[in-house]
């Protein structure tokens, strides 16, 4: 029992790593496995653990020499491939219960505005599109309109939707870390899929269309109707009532771990 007790002692340390290990790199697995670039990391890195094995086997030393100095650029490639989703990763950890209590009232006083200033709009039935931007970075969108950089007020925002200004058509960007307004006037990528209802206008596919691409919310307010909705992950959440309007707001902004368990589940039906 002593020499047990001696071994446990000694080698604790490396038991210690390998379970730091697994657990870092099945959480890793889990979250890339249904990514866009799964296939091609699982494809690089079977290349280079084959290679290295052949070199080693075949005493290539030229080989084994170069996959030494490729592996760094190896591992900056992998960092550009999986930008986005390093990024939202970050961003999820940094809402993390453990986390989200420090951050919890500035985000509830950001979704207090947002929904104040949807109801404005919708009540004066002036027509709206605002992309929230969360872990997913939306600059690429600032292009195809006009780039600002103002804190998000009131004011900002119902002159630049009032119907006799030219960014009205277009759809505003938010970001959600500093909340600040990042761009209007923007163009963004509408869904193609086929919908069952054809009075989906173009404000509705946009919202839609940008949420498949990234992680954000997109609020949309009808210029027919004033009635508003909620886009995220792709899907289309209509005619929303003001009390469902408030609550699902607060539940994506602010209380978060709802929406991310529904992305968790639907990777899971993926696979």
């Amino acid at each position: 029992m002593e020499a047990i007790g001696l071994y446990i002692s000694q080698h604790w340390t490396h038991a210690l790593e390998v379970i730091i290990l697994w657990v870092i790199i099945y959480n890793t697995y889990r979250y890339f496995r249904a990514t866009r670039g799964a296939r091609i990391f699982t494809a690089l890195v079977g290349i280079y653990i084959g290679m290295t094995l052949l070199s080693g086997w075949l005493d290539l030393t030229v080989i084994g020499w170069l996959l030494k100095y490729v592996s760094v650029f190896l591992a900056i490639a992998l960092v550009i491939i999986f930008q986005p989703e390093l990024r939202r990763a970050l961003a999820e950890l940094g809402s993390h219960r453990f986390f989200s209590s420090i951050n919890e009232g500035v985000r509830a006083r950001f979704a207090d505005d947002l929904i104040e200033m949807s109801e404005t709009l919708s009540g004066h039935r002036t027509g709206g599109l605002i992309a929230i931007e969360r872990g997913i970075d939306l600059k690429q969108y600032l292009e195809t309109g006009t780039v600002m950089d103002c804190l998000l007020s009131p004011e900002i925002v119902y002159t630049i939707f009032y119907s006799g200004t030219t960014l009205h058509d277009g759809g505003m960007i938010i970001r959600m870390a500093d909340e600040r307004i990042s761009g209007s006037g923007c163009v963004f990528p509408l869904n193609q899929r086929e919908l069952s209802d054809q009075s989906i206008g173009l404000r509705h596919r946009a919202a839609m269309g940008i949420t498949e691409e990234s992680d954000a919310v997109a609020i949309v307010i009808s210029e027919e109707t004033g009635a508003i909705s909620i886009s995220v992950g792709g899907k289309l959440e209509r005619d929303l009532e003001k009390d469902v309007f408030r609550e699902r707001l607060n539940e994506l902004l602010v209380n978060q771990e709802h929406d991310e368990e529904e992305a968790e589940e639907e990777e899971g039906d993926e696979s």
